[in-house]
């Protein structure tokens, strides 16, 4: 990879919602920032416009040219089901108004990509994030999820360019 590409990445949730931003460079993955947009006192139309403005607002400050987020799952409540798909739908159109490509993986995957396996817990995943990005401060648990969704972007891309730089093709790409 020649240019650096900037990674805005989100753990979508109607209560709190991290948000971590990483660059990649070639073969270096960098941390810029992260956080949490705290939203549990406010009713559920304003929380969803506090998420579309709080991206709005990091994008404008960062200007990434990537956007990840994670999948919905499957709750147990349906009711929380339904206000994250909420949250994580006004995330996406905050991104794609901001002309952004949107990258979504599985809670499963981003664990298996930082931490290595699949059914890694929130404080294994706390401690591979701050590793990985050589961060000496504490992290936010749901800020490095959503950084952990950065890292598993970049893994991704870096193996894309890989696979374009020599040549391979893959029946997974799409």
């Amino acid at each position: 990879m020649n240019n650096t590409r900037r990674i805005l990445g989100i753990d979508p949730g109607s209560q709190i919602t991290g948000y971590g931003i990483v660059d990649l460079c070639g073969n270096t993955v960098r941390y810029i920032d992260s956080g949490c947009v705290r939203l549990a006192k406010e009713e559920m139309p304003v929380r969803l416009m506090m998420i579309h403005q709080a991206i709005g607002e990091l994008v404008a400050q960062y200007q990434p040219q990537e956007f990840a987020i994670e999948s919905i799952f499957v709750h147990k409540n349906p009711n929380s089901a339904l206000k994250l798909g909420q949250a994580r739908g006004v995330a996406i159109c905050a991104a794609v108004l901001a002309e952004l490509p949107v990258s979504e993986y599985a809670a499963k995957s981003i664990k298996q990509a930082v931490v290595g396996q699949g059914g890694a817990d929130k404080l294994q995943v706390q401690h591979m994030v701050k590793i990985l990005l050589n961060c000496s401060g504490a992290i936010q648990s749901d800020a490095a999820d959503a950084l952990a969704v950065a890292l598993t972007h970049a893994h991704h891309l870096q193996t894309q360019h890989r696979r374009q730089r020599g040549g391979v093709s893959s029946a997974w790409e799409g």
